[in-house]
């Protein structure tokens, strides 16, 4: 069985923690304990976020004045490397010797023409007064939008169309590796507009569960999971009335809305999955995903599954 594991930005940093060396390596840590029996019985292969990552790097590239600040394609692929190689390496600590495992820097394709790019919403980096952001806008070239009591820059978020590195991941799962990939959505590239298939890099962001989404599906994966830091779908959230969904078909998922800038997207990558590969969705908390696999926890969203079932 082969399995794409898309793990939530909580995987290398809880909410609150300070963003530091050693607190993403003791959650890397977890991770790869949680993952460690997956990779010895299926297929696997994993994604992650970047999204505090990537804003620290984004935060020195201001901090650091000489010369121009580097794009986010540039920043993505730096925190691939960077969270690739503490899971591999804590995966490595507790997988037998003889398990091979690699990190591919994956570039996703999005497209010129979507609409994304004419309204980004994305917002990215620190927070500035009206006047200083504009200010900044002018000189670099942003958009900014105001955010609460303040302004920050925003980037589009378009859509995945494909992994550039489909075939060396498929290559490598044929090996018997564990493969880590597309990770904080992939790199995001396109083929340059007018051009004879000059590719460059996106000053964009691609949302994470898409491009993990689309992995899975050119990989062709039994099941796509959601590894966040809930334990399961839930209906009216929050209120005294929520519901855990155990399981549920995608079409019974469109009657609710959940909230675009969590679940969301979330929900929506995994109904993408059910409906086009026909194989199994899960979004569970990380240390459930042996039990979801089961059936006995998180939420499992199947074109087989029933209509709609809570825990």
């Amino acid at each position: 069985m082969r399995i794409v594991v898309a793990l939530g930005g909580n995987a290398l940093l809880k909410r609150g923690e300070p963003l530091t060396a050693a607190n993403q390596r003791k959650n890397a840590q977890i991770a790869a304990n949680a993952l460690a029996p997956l990779c010895l019985e299926y297929e696997t292969v994993i994604t992650h976020g970047n999204g505090p990552q990537v804003g620290l790097l984004a935060l020195q590239e201001i901090a650091y004045e000489e010369g121009e600040d580097y794009p986010l394609d540039v920043l993505g692929a730096e925190t691939e490397g960077m969270i690739g190689y503490m899971i591999e390496q804590e995966l490595g600590n507790v997988l037998p010797f003889e398990k091979p495992i690699a990190t591919i820097l994956s570039m996703v394709e999005v497209d010129p023409a979507d609409p994304a790019f004419k309204d980004p919403t994305k917002f990215i980096g620190p927070v500035y007064d009206e006047a200083t952001a504009k200010k900044e806008a002018a000189e670099k070239g942003w958009t900014v939008k105001p955010d609460g009591d303040y302004w920050r820059r925003v980037v589009p978020s378009p859509e995945p169309k494909r992994i550039f590195q489909i075939r060396p991941i498929r290559w490598l799962l044929e090996k018997d590796v564990v493969v880590i990939a597309a990770g904080g959505g992939g790199i995001p590239t396109m083929y340059e507009p007018g051009s004879d298939r000059q590719l460059v890099g996106v000053e964009c962001v691609v949302d994470k569960d898409r491009a993990s989404c689309v992995l899975a599906k050119e990989l062709e994966a039994d099941v796509f999971v959601v590894a966040t830091d809930t334990d399961a779908v839930y209906l009216d959230w929050g209120k005294p009335e929520q519901r855990a969904i155990r399981s549920a078909t995608p079409d019974a998922l469109d009657k609710y809305e959940f909230p675009a800038g969590s679940m969301g997207p979330k929900v929506e990558a995994a109904q993408d999955f059910a409906r086009a590969s026909g194989g199994r969705s899960i979004i569970c908390a990380l240390a459930d995903v042996p039990a979801a696999l089961r059936g006995a926890r998180g939420t499992t969203i199947s074109t087989e599954a029933g209509e709609l079932e809570f825990h």
